[in-house]
């Protein structure tokens, strides 16, 4: 075939097989929003970071509290893993029956064991599930609306909060750990600071 011919024939080929190469298209599962893929790697470094500091901290301090009224050690653990099936529940998603979530029953969820293994096995699992819930979210469901305490936002904003929430907790159980003299282990030795 001459080149001039083969110069034709090549586009219109291609142009034939577009609406096939669509349609298949279209049965493939959707690409993981690049929002989820970010979502899921600060719950990764957040989940780490606590998992780190409960395991250092002794057993003997998770019921120290700085005040009266005020949640000890263990409670901002177990708090965090409360604020995740939170986020699920209200985003729309199914927290499992045998973790026996109820959002109405805060303070008991707070202060339902003391026994340290039992609060690290309970906050590890809320992340799981959590991050199973994200990975089923996509670019469409992320703009649905949700109703938080009165306010409203997308789905994505509001796991945006989820973020926070982790994160404030996270620097909570860092001063926490601190004045019980626990060094968070990411952080010893690190230019001779402590």
């Amino acid at each position: 075939m001459p080149v001039h011919k083969s110069l034709i024939f090549f586009p219109l080929l291609v142009f034939a097989l577009l609406p096939g190469m669509s349609s298949s298209a279209k049965t493939l599962p959707p690409e993981e929003p690049a929002f989820i893929q970010e979502f899921l790697g600060q719950m990764d470094f957040v989940e780490g970071r606590l998992t780190q500091l409960a395991e250092a901290v002794p057993e003997d301090k998770y019921s120290w509290r700085p005040g009266d009224g005020v949640r000890s050690v263990g409670e901002v653990y177990l708090h965090v893993a409360f604020g995740n099936y939170l986020w699920i529940k209200l985003g729309g998603g199914n927290v499992p029956e045998e973790v026996g979530f109820d959002p109405a029953k805060l303070h008991e969820w707070d202060s339902q064991t003391t026994d340290k293994k039992e609060i690290i096995e309970i906050m590890k699992k809320s992340f799981d599930v959590l991050k199973e819930y994200a990975k089923g979210r996509t670019g469409e469901s992320l703009e649905k609306e949700v109703e938080f305490f009165g306010m409203k936002s997308s789905l994505r904003n509001f796991l945006v909060s989820g973020i926070g929430h982790c994160h404030e907790h996270l620097g909570q159980s860092i001063a926490y750990a601190r004045i019980n003299g626990v060094v968070p282990p990411w952080s010893q030795g690190e230019s001779g600071q402590q």
